[in-house]
């Protein structure tokens, strides 16, 4: 699992993890996590927040403790600017928006839901680009929900490409948007193009100090790859 160290200072780190990557520890200790990684390069790392294993992006860690108190603050006092983006099954319509909900653990376990007697939250959502049968969508959070993004995306009646767990899980295969489309001969049967999650935090804003930094996560090459497939054989009128 190779992640990129998109910033470094004395205080934080700044790091581009890539999808099917624990951001810390389960509690099995099944699977290395990225910051188990970070632990053997740098003596000393704390937990700011985190990314759902299938997500791929911006992930924060601070170096000292101090900085880790500021930090976490920062996050649940709401300072922070995050921002997703995702590729969505379907098209939403309005095509830009805010959704706020309840959102707490589903009484079976294993998924959160939609409910009036859940943790208030907000996500604002931006199509970016329109595909047949798909569209790029930027998201920000103003709350740090559990699944927050993929159970908004439900409440709008939608689903995020290769999510197992709010829908069907399917990859996408070039089969799907490419009308003449043949198998390389020595394929058995073909790969997708988009065999996960397709969610990607993106960017993050926020002041430390006396200091406004942003961050920009470039997405990664099987998102890369996916988007300029639809454009070349999805297209349609641009948002």
């Amino acid at each position: 699992m190779r992640f990129e160290i998109l910033h470094e200072n004395d205080y934080f780190i700044v790091v581009n993890k890539p999808s099917g990557l624990l951001s810390v520890p389960d509690r099995k200790q099944s699977e290395p996590s990225l910051k188990d990684l970070l632990l053997q390069k740098y003596n000393q790392i704390y937990t700011v927040h985190r990314l759902d294993k299938p997500t791929s992006g911006l992930i924060l860690f601070a170096r000292d403790p101090e900085t880790h108190k500021t930090l976490s603050k920062l996050f649940q006092t709401r300072e922070v600017e995050k921002y997703y983006v995702g590729l969505l099954e379907g098209t939403l319509m309005p095509q830009q928006g805010i959704v706020e909900t309840g959102i707490m653990e589903h009484p079976a376990g294993g998924k959160m839901i939609n409910h009036a007697k859940g943790k208030p939250s907000k996500t604002a959502y931006e199509t970016l680009e329109i595909f047949k049968g798909f569209s790029l969508v930027r998201f920000r959070i103003f709350t740090g929900r559990t699944h927050q993004i993929r159970v908004h995306c439900g409440y709008l009646g939608h689903t995020i490409v290769g999510d197992s767990i709010y829908g069907e899980g399917k990859p996408l295969l070039l089969s799907t948007i490419k009308k003449k489309f043949n198998l390389a001969k020595k394929e058995m049967e073909e790969r997708p193009i988009m065999g996960r999650l397709a969610l990607h935090a993106q960017e993050i804003r926020f002041q430390f100090g006396d200091k406004n930094y942003v961050f920009e996560a470039p997405l990664s090459k099987d998102m890369q790859a996916t988007l300029s497939q639809l454009r070349k054989h999805a297209a349609t009128t641009n948002h």
